[in-house]
Protein backbone atom coordinates (compact mmCIF):
# COMPACT_ATOMS: atom_id res chain seq x y z
CA UNK A 1 0.00 0.00 0.00
CA UNK A 2 1.79 3.17 -0.95
CA UNK A 3 -1.48 5.91 -0.99
CA UNK A 4 -0.01 6.97 -4.45
CA UNK A 5 2.29 9.18 -2.39
CA UNK A 6 6.15 9.34 -3.29
CA UNK A 7 9.43 10.75 -1.78
CA UNK A 8 11.87 13.56 -2.62
CA UNK A 9 13.70 13.55 -5.80
CA UNK A 10 17.17 14.03 -6.86
CA UNK A 11 17.25 18.03 -5.64
CA UNK A 12 17.03 16.01 -2.04
CA UNK A 13 20.46 15.15 -1.54
CA UNK A 14 22.52 14.43 1.43
CA UNK A 15 21.62 12.01 4.59
CA UNK A 16 17.57 13.05 4.45
CA UNK A 17 17.24 11.84 0.91
CA UNK A 18 18.37 8.67 1.91
CA UNK A 19 16.45 7.72 5.56
CA UNK A 20 13.39 8.75 3.80
CA UNK A 21 14.16 6.49 0.93
CA UNK A 22 14.26 3.94 3.37
CA UNK A 23 11.74 5.05 5.57
CA UNK A 24 9.54 4.30 2.43
CA UNK A 25 10.97 0.90 1.21
CA UNK A 26 10.36 -0.02 4.95
CA UNK A 27 6.25 1.99 4.97
CA UNK A 28 5.79 -0.16 1.65
CA UNK A 29 7.00 -3.62 2.70
CA UNK A 30 4.64 -3.13 5.83
CA UNK A 31 2.06 -2.05 4.15
CA UNK A 32 1.33 1.50 6.09
CA UNK A 33 0.39 4.39 4.17
CA UNK A 34 3.65 7.44 3.13
CA UNK A 35 1.01 9.69 3.69
CA UNK A 36 1.32 8.47 7.46
CA UNK A 37 4.95 8.24 8.00
CA UNK A 38 5.67 11.89 6.25
CA UNK A 39 2.50 13.72 7.27
CA UNK A 40 4.43 17.51 7.76
CA UNK A 41 2.48 18.36 11.03
CA UNK A 42 3.43 15.41 12.92
CA UNK A 43 7.19 15.54 11.84
CA UNK A 44 7.33 19.43 12.62
CA UNK A 45 5.74 18.23 16.37
CA UNK A 46 8.75 15.69 16.38
CA UNK A 47 11.33 17.70 14.90
CA UNK A 48 10.17 21.69 15.77
CA UNK A 49 10.92 22.30 11.96
CA UNK A 50 8.12 24.54 10.80
CA UNK A 51 5.43 22.57 8.62
CA UNK A 52 5.74 24.61 5.66
CA UNK A 53 9.67 23.76 5.95
CA UNK A 54 8.91 20.52 6.26
CA UNK A 55 7.24 20.00 3.07
CA UNK A 56 10.12 22.33 1.49
CA UNK A 57 12.47 19.33 2.66
CA UNK A 58 10.60 16.63 1.98
CA UNK A 59 10.32 18.10 -1.69
CA UNK A 60 13.50 18.65 -1.97
CA UNK A 61 13.72 22.29 -1.97
CA UNK A 62 16.51 24.19 0.55
CA UNK A 63 14.70 25.61 2.99
CA UNK A 64 15.02 26.33 6.89
CA UNK A 65 16.21 28.83 9.28
CA UNK A 66 20.06 29.36 9.00
CA UNK A 67 20.30 31.65 12.11
CA UNK A 68 20.71 29.56 15.51
CA UNK A 69 18.53 32.29 17.72
CA UNK A 70 15.81 31.82 14.82
CA UNK A 71 15.58 28.36 14.89
CA UNK A 72 15.77 28.60 19.05
CA UNK A 73 12.70 30.60 19.13
CA UNK A 74 10.59 28.74 16.29
CA UNK A 75 10.70 25.42 18.18
CA UNK A 76 11.26 27.10 21.81
CA UNK A 77 7.13 28.56 20.52
CA UNK A 78 6.49 24.79 19.19
CA UNK A 79 6.98 23.12 22.76
CA UNK A 80 5.11 25.68 24.40
CA UNK A 81 2.22 24.84 21.73
CA UNK A 82 2.43 21.48 21.42
CA UNK A 83 3.67 20.13 24.80
CA UNK A 84 0.95 20.82 27.32
CA UNK A 85 0.43 20.07 30.85
CA UNK A 86 -2.39 17.09 31.90
CA UNK A 87 -4.85 19.16 31.75
CA UNK A 88 -4.35 20.90 28.03
CA UNK A 89 -2.96 23.81 29.65
CA UNK A 90 0.19 25.35 27.97
CA UNK A 91 3.23 25.83 30.64
CA UNK A 92 3.50 29.12 31.94
CA UNK A 93 6.98 31.13 32.06
CA UNK A 94 7.12 30.42 35.85
CA UNK A 95 6.31 27.09 35.53
CA UNK A 96 9.07 26.54 32.65
CA UNK A 97 11.59 28.63 34.88
CA UNK A 98 11.38 26.17 37.91
CA UNK A 99 11.60 23.24 35.90
CA UNK A 100 14.10 24.75 34.02
CA UNK A 101 16.38 25.80 37.21
CA UNK A 102 16.25 29.35 36.04
CA UNK A 103 14.73 32.75 37.06
CA UNK A 104 11.30 33.79 35.66
CA UNK A 105 12.87 36.57 33.92
CA UNK A 106 15.63 34.52 32.16
CA UNK A 107 13.01 32.33 31.20
CA UNK A 108 11.31 35.17 29.84
CA UNK A 109 14.19 36.73 28.26
CA UNK A 110 14.29 33.47 26.35
CA UNK A 111 10.80 33.32 25.24
CA UNK A 112 10.67 37.09 23.86
CA UNK A 113 14.49 36.28 22.11
CA UNK A 114 15.52 39.01 24.22
CA UNK A 115 18.59 36.93 25.43
CA UNK A 116 20.75 34.63 23.26
CA UNK A 117 20.52 30.93 24.83
CA UNK A 118 23.55 28.82 26.32
CA UNK A 119 24.05 25.09 25.79
CA UNK A 120 23.16 25.02 29.23
CA UNK A 121 19.67 26.67 28.70
CA UNK A 122 18.46 24.78 26.03
CA UNK A 123 19.92 21.22 27.71
CA UNK A 124 17.50 22.44 30.80
CA UNK A 125 14.68 23.16 29.01
CA UNK A 126 14.94 19.89 26.26
CA UNK A 127 14.97 18.17 29.68
CA UNK A 128 12.01 19.78 31.39
CA UNK A 129 9.97 19.48 27.99
CA UNK A 130 11.50 15.94 27.81
CA UNK A 131 12.67 16.25 24.25
CA UNK A 132 15.97 14.49 22.49
CA UNK A 133 19.46 16.67 22.78
CA UNK A 134 19.07 19.04 20.04
CA UNK A 135 15.69 19.74 19.39
CA UNK A 136 16.37 23.63 20.10
CA UNK A 137 19.30 23.91 17.72
CA UNK A 138 19.44 20.89 15.35
CA UNK A 139 19.91 22.61 11.89
CA UNK A 140 16.15 22.20 10.08
CA UNK A 141 17.81 19.43 7.67
CA UNK A 142 19.36 17.28 10.13
CA UNK A 143 16.42 18.06 12.96
CA UNK A 144 13.81 16.65 10.23
CA UNK A 145 16.63 13.53 8.94
CA UNK A 146 16.53 12.93 13.15
CA UNK A 147 12.67 12.63 13.60
CA UNK A 148 12.48 10.39 10.11
CA UNK A 149 15.33 7.87 12.12
CA UNK A 150 13.25 7.74 14.96
CA UNK A 151 10.00 6.99 12.50
CA UNK A 152 12.50 4.39 10.61
CA UNK A 153 13.43 2.68 13.76
CA UNK A 154 9.84 2.14 14.92
CA UNK A 155 9.01 0.61 11.61
CA UNK A 156 11.76 -1.83 11.83
CA UNK A 157 10.25 -2.78 15.30
CA UNK A 158 7.19 -3.61 13.58
CA UNK A 159 8.95 -5.47 11.26
CA UNK A 160 10.13 -7.53 13.96
CA UNK A 161 7.61 -8.27 15.73
CA UNK A 162 5.72 -9.37 12.19
CA UNK A 163 4.88 -12.90 11.60
CA UNK A 164 6.92 -13.95 8.17
CA UNK A 165 4.84 -14.60 5.47
CA UNK A 166 5.29 -17.79 3.39
CA UNK A 167 6.05 -17.56 -0.36
CA UNK A 168 5.67 -14.09 0.31
CA UNK A 169 7.87 -11.72 -1.95
CA UNK A 170 9.65 -8.29 -1.76
CA UNK A 171 7.26 -5.77 -2.34
CA UNK A 172 8.34 -3.60 -5.51
CA UNK A 173 9.01 -0.43 -5.83
CA UNK A 174 6.54 2.27 -5.66
CA UNK A 175 6.12 4.22 -8.88
CA UNK A 176 6.93 8.22 -8.43
CA UNK A 177 3.68 10.14 -7.23
CA UNK A 178 2.31 13.20 -5.01
CA UNK A 179 3.70 14.01 -1.54
CA UNK A 180 1.16 14.75 1.22
CA UNK A 181 1.25 18.65 2.07
CA UNK A 182 0.46 19.55 5.53
CA UNK A 183 -3.31 19.94 4.03
CA UNK A 184 -3.20 16.75 1.94
CA UNK A 185 -5.09 18.50 -0.96
CA UNK A 186 -1.93 20.17 -2.48
CA UNK A 187 0.97 17.62 -3.34
CA UNK A 188 3.76 18.44 -4.58
CA UNK A 189 5.22 15.73 -7.76
CA UNK A 190 8.26 14.10 -6.75
CA UNK A 191 10.79 11.07 -7.59
CA UNK A 192 12.44 8.54 -5.30
CA UNK A 193 16.26 9.35 -4.86
CA UNK A 194 18.78 7.20 -5.16
CA UNK A 195 19.49 4.00 -2.01
CA UNK A 196 21.63 4.46 0.48
CA UNK A 197 24.46 2.55 -1.17
CA UNK A 198 24.28 4.30 -4.40
CA UNK A 199 25.12 7.75 -1.93
CA UNK A 200 28.31 5.42 -0.72
CA UNK A 201 29.72 5.04 -3.59
CA UNK A 202 31.13 8.38 -4.36
CA UNK A 203 33.70 9.62 -7.10
CA UNK A 204 37.14 10.10 -4.60
CA UNK A 205 37.14 13.32 -6.90
CA UNK A 206 33.52 13.78 -4.80
CA UNK A 207 33.32 17.58 -2.75
CA UNK A 208 31.95 15.75 -0.21
CA UNK A 209 35.18 13.44 -0.04
CA UNK A 210 37.45 16.60 -0.11
CA UNK A 211 35.65 18.37 2.82
CA UNK A 212 36.46 14.97 5.25
CA UNK A 213 39.98 15.22 4.14
CA UNK A 214 40.63 18.82 3.91
CA UNK A 215 39.19 19.76 6.90
CA UNK A 216 39.30 17.18 9.80
CA UNK A 217 35.55 16.28 9.61
CA UNK A 218 36.72 12.84 8.94
CA UNK A 219 38.28 12.57 12.68
CA UNK A 220 35.25 14.33 14.24
CA UNK A 221 32.47 11.77 12.41
CA UNK A 222 34.57 8.96 13.48
CA UNK A 223 34.33 9.53 17.09
CA UNK A 224 30.89 10.76 16.77
CA UNK A 225 30.02 7.19 15.14
CA UNK A 226 31.54 6.06 18.30
CA UNK A 227 28.81 6.78 20.74
CA UNK A 228 26.45 4.48 21.41
CA UNK A 229 23.02 6.13 21.12
CA UNK A 230 21.42 8.91 18.78
CA UNK A 231 21.08 11.09 22.09
CA UNK A 232 24.88 11.05 22.68
CA UNK A 233 25.66 12.31 19.47
CA UNK A 234 22.45 14.89 19.17
CA UNK A 235 24.60 16.54 22.04
CA UNK A 236 27.57 16.53 20.08
CA UNK A 237 25.72 18.21 17.58
CA UNK A 238 24.36 20.67 19.65
CA UNK A 239 27.67 22.07 21.05
CA UNK A 240 29.15 22.07 17.43
CA UNK A 241 26.03 24.16 16.31
CA UNK A 242 26.02 26.85 19.69
CA UNK A 243 30.43 26.36 18.87
CA UNK A 244 30.27 27.66 15.17
CA UNK A 245 27.25 30.14 16.34
CA UNK A 246 30.15 31.83 18.91
CA UNK A 247 32.64 31.90 15.93
CA UNK A 248 30.59 33.08 12.89
CA UNK A 249 29.38 36.49 15.66
CA UNK A 250 32.92 36.39 16.60
CA UNK A 251 34.26 37.15 13.31
CA UNK A 252 31.29 39.21 12.54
Amino acid sequence: MTDDFSVPGPAAAGPLAVVVARVAELADRLGVPRGEVFRPPKLSAESGVPVAVVEDLLAGRPAGEADLQARFLQRFALLRKTRLKPDGRRYTQQEIADGAGMSRQQAGALINGDRRPTMEHCAAIQRFFKVHAGFLTAEDADALTGALRRVEEELRQRQAVRPPQRGASPAPAAPAGPLPSASGTDPVTATVPAAAGDVAEDAPDDPLQRLLQDHGVRGIAWRAAQLPTDKHRDTVTEWLDMLLENVRRSES
